[in-house]
């Protein structure tokens, strides 16, 4: 038996080995070659690429009657679904959460003495007015401040003059008004290095005393950058003496919130498969080419490709809808959400493009997708992942297809973008975008987000359409067309084989964690064996946990869950007897290191307090799955302070994703230990522990 076993062990071992090599003439989507080949084709990285120049050409100041209206981007995308013919295509208007947003006009700064010239002006470039700033028409002396800092201030009198430094400019405007300056300017680049014309978004506001309880109002506010900030620089370290004329005007405009949103209805109208999300704003002022309208100009090439599809009979109308949504981020996508949560509470995922369309060599960049959280384990996560790696490795040249295959098997590249590999990356969640929205604890609609990083323009001056690349943006498109379709047309043989997918994926996963579980062991010495090999033991049970998980998702595909048991309850088994097989594994190495030691075996018994949290196993009470999108910050609102005081939560938890992982299987030690596997330091059991006793008294869930 212990033979036959260990015979398991070895070839599991190097079925999980076996992954790692590549096969390089074998590549395979989920959809059949005929359709792939439509979407590919169809797709077009200039269309979007169009749609990110004329929504994002240049950053620019909006007039007054624009708030009043419509916004540009919101029409123009907008009217490109009208004019694809895209079904029921609409632009809602929801109240925002504050009256007025603020609007630039104008921000010039005149040297007028000892001469006569420009030296900033908002019409140049609208970073150069920071947001925030205050109308004022004021002749004042500049004042060079170094650094910026509280002891650089302190050095120099600024009342009624104009502070200039290198330093972030709201840390500027904080102290020189304190000191009182009228205004600063600003020399700032986080990357001085990649681009010394770029400069940073930047915000000002009032500024608060502490020490009196005095508001001093904002003053204003202007920004250089470096190649042209260091002749000013140099000229007042010379000691000059430069008195200028800073005329800026400004004003606070009444706006609303303005979604834009679609739908491809698929045969049952009803069943949302897929929800895009882009945000096309940040607010309403932030303008950014790469940062968003790429993830705006690519979902709505992805409607404009499937719908086109469909239309002529190229491919089947699928099952299901997909539905897709633009606006501010977070100031849209919530209320989107909140208003269409009937309609959309049992959508199966989201897929939100965020910065989508950099040129990916430009930027030293990878393209991305972020995976859900364990919380919300899905097949999303690996469909997607089945087109990146499509992409990614069939676009390459290889050595080894020189004389067996065509060099580049799938090469996808847009007529006037750039040929280059498609560099990507499976990447942990993250969040940050409008897919946290989705990913909720009361929406639970699973939700990826597609990322180019690092982008060395990112929230500058510099994001404008020079640095996004058409090739790059029809590579996104196919993905998430093709992913999306995938999905929204799955039948019992499409879940039988993305079940297969997950499970192979998760090979690949759960033996990577075996990686990091031995190497943790490694690493520790004979004072930290015992408690390390503990915490990687608990890595590899979380890892486990997730992948079984992930499988159950399938279920939703299947056209009934008795269709497809037996299979997705056989690799459920096997992703348990592989774990069990890396535990064993990961036992031996420690007893390894243990002996090269010379101390004794690690025992990983549970304390007292991990026995307890064992057997507690949370369940969410009636109503409280898909409950709405408020409902955890609502419930938690309302916590009595006695119940807060009598279970403290000490130190910084993940409140969301802890609720999150609640299913009523998993006890609250299994729920700490995936918890912990998602971050790099460790929440203290006590917390998690507390926490869901909020949870509790909250009415959320019972033990």
């Amino acid at each position: 038996m212990k033979r036959n076993f260990i015979a398991l062990f070895a070839f599991l071992l190097l079925s999980v080995a076996g992954t790692a090599q590549y096969t390089p003439w074998y590549y395979w989507t989920f959809l059949p070659e005929p359709i792939m080949h439509e979407i590919i084709g169809e797709s077009s990285g200039e269309t979007a690429f169009n749609t990110i120049i004329e929504t994002a050409g240049y950053t620019r100041n909006r007039r007054p009657e624009e708030y009043q209206t419509t916004f540009r981007e919101s029409a123009y995308i907008y009217d490109k679904l009208k004019w694809y013919g895209i079904p029921e295509a609409a632009l809602v208007r929801v109240p925002a959460r504050q009256d007025l947003t603020w609007n630039g006009i104008r921000g010039d700064l005149w040297e007028i003495n000892p001469g006569r010239q420009k030296i900033v002006s908002y019409r140049d470039n609208a970073f150069q007015l920071t947001m925030g700033s205050n109308s004022a028409d004021v002749k004042a002396d500049l004042v060079w401040v170094g650094n910026g800092t509280s002891l650089d201030i302190q050095q120099h009198d600024l009342n009624g003059k104009i502070a200039v430094g290198h330093a972030n400019v709201g840390q500027l405007h904080n102290l020189a008004r304190r000191a009182g300056a009228v205004g600063v300017v600003a020399l700032s680049n986080s990357r001085n290095y990649t681009d010394p014309l770029q400069i940073p978004e930047g915000r000002i506001a009032n500024v608060q005393i502490p020490e009196t309880g005095e508001t001093i109002p904002a003053g204003f506010a202007f920004q250089m950058n470096i190649r042209e900030g260091q002749h000013l620089r140099n000229r007042l370290l010379r000691g000059e003496q430069i008195r200028v004329h800073a005329l800026v005007e400004t004003s606070m405009e009444p706006f609303e919130i303005q979604n834009v949103e679609a739908t491809i209805y698929g045969e049952d109208r009803e069943s949302v498969a897929v929800i895009f999300s882009a945000h096309i704003f940040e607010g309403v002022v932030k303008q950014g080419a790469n940062d968003n309208k790429s993830g705006g100009a690519a979902i709505l090439e992805v409607a404009r490709v499937l719908n086109l599809l469909i239309d002529e009979g190229r491919i089947p109308r699928p099952k299901r809808s997909i539905r897709f949504v633009w606006g501010p981020e977070f100031l849209g996508t919530r209320p989107w959400v909140d208003m269409n949560f009937e309609d959309i509470r049992d959508a199966y995922c989201n897929i939100n493009m965020d910065m989508v369309g950099e040129w990916l060599t430009l930027h030293n960049a990878y393209f991305n997708v972020m995976r859900t959280t364990f919380g919300n384990a899905h097949y999303i996560n690996d469909v997607v992942e089945n087109y990146f790696r499509f992409i990614g490795e069939g676009g390459r040249e290889r050595i080894q297809n020189r004389r067996e295959v065509p060099n580049i098997p799938h090469r996808i590249v847009a007529p006037f973008g750039a040929d280059e590999p498609f560099h990507y990356s499976i990447e942990t969640h993250y969040g940050a975008s409008d897919h946290v929205v989705f990913n909720d604890f009361g929406v639970r609609i699973p939700g990826v987000m597609m990322i180019a990083w690092p982008d060395l323009w990112y929230h500058t001056s510099g994001d404008i359409a020079d640095k996004a690349d058409p090739t790059q943006l029809k590579r996104a498109v196919v993905i998430g067309a093709a992913a999306a379709y995938t999905i929204a047309n799955a039948d019992d043989d499409m879940a039988v084989r993305i079940a297969a997918e997950v499970r192979a994926n998760g090979a690949r996963r759960i033996g990577h964690q075996l990686n990091v579980a031995m190497d943790m062991v490694s690493q520790a010495d004979m004072n930290t064996l015992e408690k390390t090999y503990k915490e990687a033991v608990n890595l590899l049970l979380a890892h486990q946990s997730v992948e079984i998980a992930t499988l159950e998702s399938v279920y939703e595909l299947a056209s009934s869950r008795d269709m497809i048991v037996d299979h997705i309850s056989a690799m459920q088994q096997s992703i348990e007897v592989a774990s069990q097989a890396n535990l064993l594994a990961l036992k031996a190495h420690m007893e390894a290191r243990a002996a090269l030691m010379g101390i004794r075996v690690a025992n990983i018994a549970l304390t007292a307090e991990e026995s307890a949290a064992d057997k507690i196993i949370p369940v969410l009470t009636e109503g409280t799955f898909k409950g709405g999108p408020n409902i955890l910050t609502a419930r938690l609102s309302e916590m009595p302070e006695n119940i807060t005081a009598r279970y403290p939560v000490v130190g910084r938890i993940d409140r969301t994703e802890i609720a999150r992982l609640v299913d009523g299987q998993r006890s609250v030690l299994m729920i700490s230990r995936m918890v912990n596997a998602q971050h790099a330091g460790i929440t203290d059991l006590t917390d998690i522990m507390n926490f869901i006793q909020h949870l509790r008294h909250a009415g959320l869930v019972t033990f």
